[in-house]
């Protein structure tokens, strides 16, 4: 990528130094680090020929396909969304997005400079509690939001998208029950936009960790919060603790997500989008475990707690209308 002729389209005098952060999942391009003038920006550069290997071995052309439809739905996030986010929860601008034949490319700010320098791979609770804060006023803010543009069903796990790791799941109990576990979380009252891959390593810290902004919006769209709640907490705390933790992880998110609501959403009543999303949290960990069990039966992630959350949203399955 001629990252030179970019800077001075966008009217920067000097390159100083390209610096790359990461390459993206399966092959697809980069994200990388601009010093231009006095200042940094972040370049995700996405290539859309069909890269020849996958990490996990699903090679497919529905692998292939879901990923472009990903990075056309983060396009329309950064042309059409972030702009009108609340403060509360923060994700950098786009500051220009160019489209061509074969790649795109998305310019936005670069969170460090706006202070947001930290990502940590151990999250303690005053990490866990800003990501909780940042996901309850994000979903505060946009429930009844149709998200016209984005994924008709956020996260990157969700059942239609993904068939191929359906058909090898061996959980029997579960398989069988995927598709109401589906319709139960789209059916949910007061539903939102997700951030669809909610996980740690797409949140980055003030220095004191008290305050976060996201990254990575390719798989967001409409969807039970609760997804995106089940994703954070397997992504960010050790499942050993995930059981003492669970209510304490909960309390927070409902907390944060009251004075969002009073704030953002003061015609709906926090206490009835409580008693609808609490219950479903084990039903939205349950419809993750079912990716992750047909995606790489031998994760970490697959473990004593999410198979007794598991276990948990299956019983409860009697208790909702067909």
């Amino acid at each position: 990528m001629d990252y030179l002729s970019l800077t001075q389209e966008l009217g920067y005098r000097t390159l100083h130094s390209t610096q790359t952060i990461q390459t993206l999942w399966g092959g697809y391009g980069e994200l990388v680090r601009l010093l231009v003038d006095d200042e940094s920006i972040i370049v995700k550069h996405i290539t859309l020929p069909r890269p020849q290997n996958h990490p996990k071995g699903w090679n497919t052309e529905r692998s292939h396909q879901r990923k472009i439809k990903s990075y056309q739905v983060e396009l329309h996030w950064y042309q059409d969304y972030v702009a009108a986010l609340h403060p509360a929860c923060s994700a950098p601008l786009a500051t220009k997005v160019i489209e061509t034949e074969h790649s795109c490319l998305i310019v936005m700010q670069d969170l460090m400079q706006l202070g947001y320098a930290e990502t940590v791979t151990t999250a303690n609770d005053i990490h866990l509690e800003a990501c909780l804060k940042w996901l309850a006023w994000f979903h505060a803010s946009h429930i009844h939001n149709q998200g016209n543009g984005l994924w008709d069903s956020g996260t990157y796990w969700h059942i239609e998208t993904r068939p191929d790791e359906l058909e090898a799941l061996d959980d029997k109990a579960l398989k069988a029950n995927a598709h109401k576990i589906d319709r139960i979380l789209k059916d949910a009252p007061f539903q939102t936009i997700v951030h669809g891959d909610a996980k740690l390593a797409n949140f980055c810290f003030t220095e004191e960790g008290t305050q976060v902004a996201a990254v990575d919006f390719q798989y967001v769209g409409k969807g039970c919060a609760m997804k995106d709640v089940a994703l954070f907490i397997s992504s960010a705390v050790d499942p050993k603790l995930c059981a003492t933790k669970e209510k304490w992880l909960l309390d927070t998110y409902f907390k944060h997500l009251n004075a969002a609501i009073e704030s953002c959403q003061p015609a709906i009543s926090f206490l009835k989008v409580e008693a609808a999303w609490r219950p479903l949290f084990c039903i939205a960990w349950a419809d993750f475990q079912r990716f992750v069990k047909g995606w790489s039966p031998t994760h970490w992630k697959i473990n004593d707690y999410t198979e007794s959350l598991t276990v948990k949203a299956l019983r409860s399955l009697s208790s909702y209308q067909r």
